[in-house]
Order: C-alpha cells, then structure tokens, then sequence
C-alpha cells in the first residue's frame, strides 16, 4: 500500500455563495501525485466550483469555502491567494479559454511566464517545448489569438499554463464547444503531459467518455 501523500486533498467541503446559495456540500476527493483525476457531472452540477475552490478564485465570485479542508502539497490553503497557488504549482485553465484576444499567440505562452524569475533564453526553450507539444500553435505564433480557432484558443490557454512550470494543472471543460477530432487530440496531449512532464492533473469535464479514456 502506497504512503506517497496526495498533491491534493480536497475533505468534505461545502461553498457557499453570497453567503447564503449553498452550491457545494459534503466534497471530498484526493488527486495523486503525478496522476490525472476527472470530475463528471452535467452543467451546474458544481463542477467549476470545485475547481475554484482548490484555486482560491471563488473569492472574486464571491464564494466562500465554509467548511471542510483544501490541502495542496500538505498545506492548507485557506487565506491563499490565486497568485500564492500558482506560486506553489497550481495553475487553472478556466472554462471558455480567456487567451488575450489582442495579443499574439506566442505572446499570449510568454504571459504564463512572468511568475517565474527566468532569462529571456529560458523563455525562448520553454517555448519551444510548449510548441512541440502543440505543433499547431507554432504555425500560428504571430497571429492575434482572437482569430484563432476554438481549438487552438485552448491549446494556447493549456500552453500558458504551462509555461508557468506547473506541478499540478485544473482543467475547466477544455472540450466544451470543440469537435471531436479536435477534442481527441487536446486530450492526447493532456495525458502526454501527465506522463512526460509529471503534471498532476484535475479535470471538469461533462464528456465523459473522452475523459475516461
């Protein structure tokens, strides 16, 4: 029997919105170290909430974890901030992308780094993994990230992620709206994360066969 410590411990939490909508009640999961854990469950079914939950972000929604315990790496996170989680490791990719539609591709990436005190050749290598993994965002590099496709506006939103040398990665629905071949191939990159890069990952998705597999 294993005595490794999961990355996450999330027990029997409950969130509260607004201080009176309960959303969440009775939560409690435990992601391991290096692997990938999905939460199913159809819209509205709390899922996003969850992840917010582990992230902090549920502050700026107004949401509050009102019982119960987070636990990344052994630490309690309650009093973190969002910018204190990606300093610890964690990093979101929230539904619906958010890539800076203004901005290049590439300089959509480089914005993931700038947590992290590295050189600007440091940079250009972390780069080039990112485009290994994505081939298709090296293509589009110089192109302004809000006339790309849906797809390549989640590889970029993943890719950002990354580039902030993550030990553990939310995943928020990343196929929702996408076709399926597309899908298929985001989610083969996600498990080549996991397995190349040691990235634990937590996943929201409602699809629930390309989650499984």
């Amino acid at each position: 029997m294993s005595t490794v410590a999961p990355i996450l411990a999330v027990k029997n939490i409950e969130v509260i919105y607004d201080h009176v909508i309960l959303v969440l009640r009775g939560v409690s999961f435990e992601v391991p170290q290096g692997k990938i854990v999905a939460l199913l469950g159809a819209n509205g079914a709390g899922k996003s909430t969850t992840l917010k939950s582990v992230s902090t972000l549920l502050a700026s929604e107004r949401g509050e974890v009102t019982k119960g315990s987070i636990e990344f790496r052994g630490k309690r996170t309650e009093g973190l901030a969002p910018g204190d989680m990606v300093g610890m490791g964690m990093v979101q990719v929230m539904e619906g992308r958010h890539c800076f539609g203004h901005l290049s591709v590439e300089d959509n990436l480089i914005t993931g780094a700038y947590a992290r005190p590295i050189s600007n050749a440091q940079v250009r290598e972390e780069l080039e993994k990112i485009y290994a993994y994505f081939p298709r965002l090296k293509t589009r590099r110089t192109s302004l990230a809000g006339y790309t496709s849906g797809g390549e506006q989640q590889m970029v939103a993943i890719g950002r992620a990354m580039m902030a040398k993550p030990s553990m990665l939310l995943l928020d629905e990343p196929s929702m709206g996408l076709a399926p071949q597309i899908v298929a191939e985001i989610f083969e990159i996600v498990r080549d994360l996991n397995q190349k890069e040691g990235v634990s990952i937590l996943l929201a998705e409602q699809n629930t066969n390309v989650a499984l597999k």
